[in-house]
């Protein structure tokens, strides 16, 4: 089992910057990729970055060149850098991580979320 906790979430104003983090724990060994889903009231859920276990990235448009997805593999760690956010950034977000076992099988996991609150 993989833990995944969030943190960094809250309230800012259009145009702000906030630093979302994930700690993972427990067993932590072939975790591959980490990122960050996010899920607005009355929307479906929505892959929003990812980074693979050799730093490899990928973002849904409409947050490319305002958001940086990084992780720091000595602390189990990905962050979310989130720059001139707009209200429509406003959602839970969740952090994720995909851990692949030796005998093939992937495990998905999923944070508990953090709150992001963007007013105009």
């Amino acid at each position: 089992q993989v833990q995944l906790v969030e943190s960094g979430g809250g309230l800012v104003q259009a145009g702000g910057s906030l630093r979302l983090s994930c700690a993972a724990s427990g067993n932590i060994f072939s975790i591959n990729a980490m990122g960050w889903y996010r899920q607005a009231p009355g929307k479906q859920r929505e892959l929003v970055a990812v980074i693979t276990s050799v730093r490899t990235t990928n973002y849904i448009d409409s947050v490319k060149g305002r958001f940086t997805i990084s992780r720091d593999n000595a602390k189990n760690t990905v962050y979310l850098q989130m720059n001139s956010l707009k209200p429509e950034d406003t959602a839970v977000y969740y952090c994720t991580a995909d851990q692949l076992l030796s005998d093939a099988t992937l495990y998905h996991y999923w944070g508990q979320g953090t709150q992001v609150t963007v007013s105009s």
